[in-house]
């Protein structure tokens, strides 16, 4: 079983070629039958609605746990108007108390980076690798015992954090990148969900870890409208998860119901406006000089949402999070701390 994506190719139809014998027609037809087929049992299989069946009965679910500071408050901080995003961070991160404050002694932290393609980090497709060394370093200055980034993507993993320069900003403050591999994937069923049911988890990366962050860029995104703090846990989900882009609010709500982060921090300094989530060109790119971090991953993506110019009746997928009581979508109701540094 292979946890990460795949594409299965159908066999093409044959057709009866001029001076085929009838035999030879026969034959190649048959095989041709016996391959659909088994295409066709493979898409069943992987369409299953009790999940991709990848897993053995015995083999025991996992699950998260919750890395959310239930005691606290929710609390949230928009920096506007620098284009630097490791002082925009610095400036959101001290106004909210500091990262010690998220980040104790002895923390074993996950850093969930958004590294889908192998792009550089100019097209702002994936996290940018300012971020990821500054967010280190900041929870290795609060105490952290050690500091862990991770993601699954969507090509080759070696080459997206190579190329993204994400690997080597993790490593340059002492960081381990860990890249996605079969030993490491689990499954797991979110409660009450009805998409992600015994369904690969990126489950190895968090051994031992005690605290959260996702770190995920602004974009648009052709499917569900965007893509920020929530849908970057996508990529914790191995197998066949392309199938769940027939229901990708869906799948973002069980996404979010899944994942409770000690903070997210969603990073508007250049916003993806079109044809999203790869982009490709600078075109695509709006300088809109914004950095939000946030224990809410709902208020971040609903104010994150203002930056592509719409709102949470633009991403079903926010209110359907804020029905599960994971958030509000009402970011002013928090009270966030608003930074105008330009």
């Amino acid at each position: 079983m292979k946890n990460l994506e795949q594409n299965n190719k159908v066999p093409e139809e044959i057709e009866k070629k001029p001076g085929m014998k009838r035999r030879e027609f026969l034959i190649r037809a048959a095989k041709a039958g016996l391959c659909m087929a088994a295409a066709s049992s493979v898409g069943y299989y992987f369409y299953d609605p009790e999940g991709p069946g990848a897993f053995s009965q015995q083999e025991t679910l996992v699950s998260l746990p919750d890395f959310s500071l239930s005691d606290k408050s929710p609390v949230m901080a928009i920096v506007r108007g620098t284009g630097d995003r490791n002082k925009s961070l610095d400036m959101a991160i001290k106004a909210m108390g500091g990262m010690e404050t998220f980040i104790k002694k002895g923390d074993k932290v996950l850093i969930k980076v958004n590294a889908a393609f192998a792009s550089p980090p100019s097209l702002s497709a994936t996290t940018h690798p300012d971020l990821v060394s500054e967010t280190v370093r900041l929870c290795y200055s609060a105490g952290a015992l050690s500091v862990v980034v991770t993601d699954n993507p969507i090509n080759d993993p070696a080459t997206c954090f190579y190329l993204t320069g994400i690997e080597k900003a993790a490593l340059s403050q002492g960081g381990r990148v860990i890249l996605p591999r079969e030993a490491l994937f689990k499954p797991t069923t979110v409660t009450g969900a009805k998409l992600i049911r015994n369904w690969p988890l990126l489950y190895g990366p968090f051994d031992g870890i005690t605290k959260l962050i996702g770190l995920a860029p602004i974009k648009d995104h052709h499917r569900s409208g965007a893509s920020m703090t929530m849908k970057n846990w996508y990529g914790l989900l191995g197998g066949r998860r392309n199938i769940f882009h027939q229901d990708v609010h869906g799948v973002i709500e069980e996404l979010a119901m899944m994942v409770s982060p000690t903070l997210v921090i969603l990073d508007g300094t250049w916003t993806m406006m079109s044809n999203g989530p790869t982009g490709g060109s600078l075109s695509d790119l709006k300088q809109t000089h914004t950095m939000i971090v946030s224990t809410d991953q709902v208020a971040a993506d609903s104010y994150g949402a203002t930056l592509l110019g719409k709102s949470p009746e633009n991403l079903p997928h926010i209110l359907k999070a804020e029905a599960q009581g994971i958030g509000t979508a009402d970011f002013n109701s928090i009270n966030p701390i608003r930074i105008n540094a330009g």
